[in-house]
């Protein structure tokens, strides 16, 4: 469909999705402040022609609605499916298709293959420092690209169906990176990318590395999709964006033919400091060693357009990737994981920190509802936990989709994600039914000591924190209550005030200041709280800091909802920050009685939270107005 990002972006201008701002603007913290504030409006894309410092144009917001993806791959996007369809369920997918569709999908898969196309002559060379130098939030490390396309292969010989191509950030100027010449590529944990870089180091010899910006739009979604192993980016570029993916070698390195900018390099055996970034979960990430590249060219075209997109507390245009990710994928939940029924990684949690989902509990279909326990949930549980991207789960709730009469087992309910009305998608919802069931005794299991994603600092290092499983099937154990005169019977100790009712049965409660003892600190207000009346009908306590609902500048900033998935999920490591009444370890297992207290104050580990400068957002909104824009 498209062959290059100027032609997608001239057809959104033609059909009213493109401004474009003709002043000046600074990619120094203005240019991404533009960006968050178009998005938190609802603006359309926006074409910046005039870049200070730089003679390339820029371009943002490009996937930042469900009109603008739907209209940029309305060619691609069902064939794309249909192809997920039949990797699902290859027998079901025969069983209904007819000899044209069969037809249609043969011809789909082979016109999206790469195809060898182009040369060297079709770029001119550029440096590192002539990129527009975005620089987000105010105490990044230095200017970023944020929508690369990262390819890398075994070796040189390999075939391009081996390419991976991911998208992690770049960080192109700071620190001590020599100017024009180094690039840091920070890629966390659970990335292909890593098998790829293990190989070349154990060969001994430097990882080469190309990194595209720009192209057709299919392309860079195609650089955020969590493809199966050994299965290319490249195929599902071609498939998405009904054009084949365009590409040429120089010098042993993969070159994109339609990229606007294309970086060639090695990895080199040491690493630098690299950040801080202000990330997607809406914090700073730190300044730690990562791979450095040595940049060997720097390629671009004539007209060349530098896309970028801004992270920061969700809702941001990243929020859109995971949407159409997760409708595109959906299929593949049931065939990769039998016994899963839909899983939903919460945006406004900033995604990892927070997973809900719905399995069967089957393992005794002979008990009786009373009787019935998560036993075939926990084993759901542990395969999640080491599925893909899903392995970076922090909070994993799940429910039995057995616990409602009328259930329906059919394909279309499994697509919707949804069994007699439990639906992964309706947060509160699904919280109150893991609510009403859960027992504090039995249904919390932890694991210690592991893996987390590397954006999250709440843990006990880099990388290193907590995990926990909440467990509910079974019938109703409690009733759930959304009183706000409840409240007046809970008489709150020194340091704590401000109960909120988030939604039947939770909770947030400002407290003092976060302490080493967390226990001593909570002793008083457990006190308290096991002379309630109604603490069993709000099992959940958040603790947040004092004037914690007006951090954050994310599109849903003081909406109570949005603010308790974010402050609980991203201010809490499970272990270190779970507490309860009467809790105690037995043979090795943490239990309590309700309610589960889960302290999400400020830690001295935790990172900054993301904030602009109110001028720089004023002029952000003056520049946007004088383009028409708002």
């Amino acid at each position: 469909m498209y062959k290059s990002l100027e032609q997608a972006l001239l057809d959104l201008e033609k059909a009213g999705m493109l401004k474009r701002i003709h002043a000046e603007v600074d990619p120094h913290l203005e240019m991404a402040e533009i960006a968050r504030e178009n998005f938190r409006q609802g603006g359309p894309a926006l074409l910046f022609e005039h870049v200070k410092g730089s003679k390339f144009r820029a371009a943002c917001n490009i996937f930042g609605s469900d009109e603008r993806f739907n209209f940029l791959f309305r060619e691609g996007f069902e064939q794309t499916k249909t192809a997920v369809n039949f990797k699902a369920n290859p027998v079901e997918f025969f069983k209904h298709a007819t000899p044209a569709k069969l037809l249609r999908a043969m011809r789909a898969g082979i016109s999206s293959l790469p195809k060898r196309s182009g040369s060297i002559k079709d770029f001119e060379e550029c440096s590192l420092s002539d990129l527009p130098q975005l620089v987000s939030w105010p105490l990044d490390g230095g200017a970023f690209i944020t929508l690369p396309q990262v390819a890398t292969r075994p070796s040189e010989n390999t075939s391009i169906m081996q390419t991976n191509v991911g998208m992690y950030r770049i960080q192109i100027s700071g620190n001590e990176y020599i100017p024009n010449e180094e690039c840091g590529l920070h890629y966390q944990i659970k990335r292909d990318i890593a098998r790829h870089h293990q190989k070349a180091l154990e060969e001994g010899r430097p990882l080469k590395v190309s990194i595209f910006i720009g192209g057709p739009p299919s392309h860079t979604f195609a650089a955020v999709m969590p493809m199966p192993e050994n299965l290319s980016e490249l195929l599902f570029a071609g498939m998405l964006g009904n054009h084949r993916f365009r590409y040429f070698e120089h010098d042993g390195y993969l070159v994109s033919s339609d990229a606007d900018f294309c970086i060639l390099g090695e990895l080199e055996p040491g690493l630098k400091p690299e950040g801080p970034f202000g990330d997607h979960i809406g914090y700073y990430s730190g300044k730690h060693d990562f791979p450095c590249m040595r940049v060997q060219k720097v390629l671009c075209k004539k007209n060349a357009i530098f896309p970028f997109t801004v992270v920061g507390r969700p809702p941001q245009e990243d929020t859109l990737f995971g949407k159409f990710i997760h409708e595109i994928t959906k299929p593949m939940v049931p065939a990769s994981l039998p016994g899963v029924y839909g899983i939903h990684a919460v945006d406004d949690a900033g995604v990892h920190p927070l997973c809900l989902a719905l399995g069967s509990e089957a393992f005794r279909p002979y008990a009786s509802i009373e009787e019935r326990e998560p036993m075939e949930l926990l084993k759901t549980a542990n395969a999640l936990l080491g599925f893909n991207q899903a392995s970076l789960t922090k909070y994993l709730l799940i429910a039995a989709k057995e616990d409602a009469a009328g259930i329906s087992t059919d394909a279309n309910a499994i697509a919707n994600e949804t069994a007699a009305g439990l639906d992964v998608n309706n947060v509160p919802a699904f919280f109150g039914h893991v609510l009403e069931r859960v027992h504090f005794d039995r249904d919390l299991h932890f694991q210690t000591a592991t893996t987390i994603d590397t954006l999250d600092y709440t843990g006990t290092s880099l990388n290193h924190g907590s995990k926990v499983v909440i467990a509910a099937a079974g019938t109703k154990i409690r009733e759930l209550r959304n009183d706000p005169n409840d409240l007046k019977a809970l008489a709150l100790p020194h340091g704590f005030k401000n109960a909120t009712i988030v939604m039947p049965g939770v909770l947030m409660i400002e407290g003092p200041a976060h302490l080493e003892n967390g226990n001593e600190t909570f002793r008083e207000f457990k006190e308290a709280l096991a002379h309630w009346e109604f603490r069993e009908n709000y099992p959940w306590i958040s603790i947040i800091d004092e004037g914690a609902r007006n951090a954050g500048n994310g599109a849903n900033a003081n909406n109570i909802l949005s603010d308790f998935l974010w402050l609980t999920f991203t201010r809490s490591d499970p272990a270190q920050d779970i507490y309860g009444l009467d809790e105690v370890v037995e043979n090795k297992h943490w239990k309590c009685k309700a309610p589960l207290l889960i302290d999400a104050r400020v830690k001295p580990q935790h990172q900054k939270p993301l904030t602009i400068p109110t001028e720089i957002t004023e002029k952000a909104k003056r520049i946007l107005k004088d383009a028409g824009v708002l």
